[in-house]
């Protein structure tokens, strides 16, 4: 009987699982909302399975929305653990993509299906 580990280089979470809520589509549409404001800050994750993220890499940041994509930026992972079929870390968020090239890259890089947009 063996594990699986599954290989990731992008995060992505639900406002339930650790993406922060200071990150608002609809404000960031209307008033962008800038790295400065959060680049010091630490943020926690959890997610289903035993997930590694490319560590002191960028990884791609995104919000899950109802089963739908947001590309919001990068951020890299700075702690990872996989414990009982979970994977639980932190991370800083090091790029946040203005609401133009937001909206493009997350129609161009979602699954079929997935795009916010």
């Amino acid at each position: 009987m063996g594990s699986s580990i599954e290989i990731n280089d992008t995060l992505v979470i639900s406002k339930d699982n650790g993406f922060p809520e200071i990150l608002d589509i609809e404000r960031h549409q209307r008033i962008p909302i800038l790295l400065e404001e959060i680049a010091h800050d630490d943020f926690k994750f959890t997610k289903e399975g035993n997930r590694l993220y490319h560590n002191g890499i960028r990884v791609f940041l995104v919000e899950e929305v109802n089963k739908k994509w947001i590309y919001w930026g990068h951020c890299i992972i700075t702690e990872q653990t996989i414990k009982e079929g979970k994977t639980f870390g932190k991370y800083k968020i090091t790029k946040l993509y203005d609401s133009e090239y937001q909206r493009e890259m997350t129609k161009n890089e979602s699954p079929d299906g997935k795009s916010y947009f």
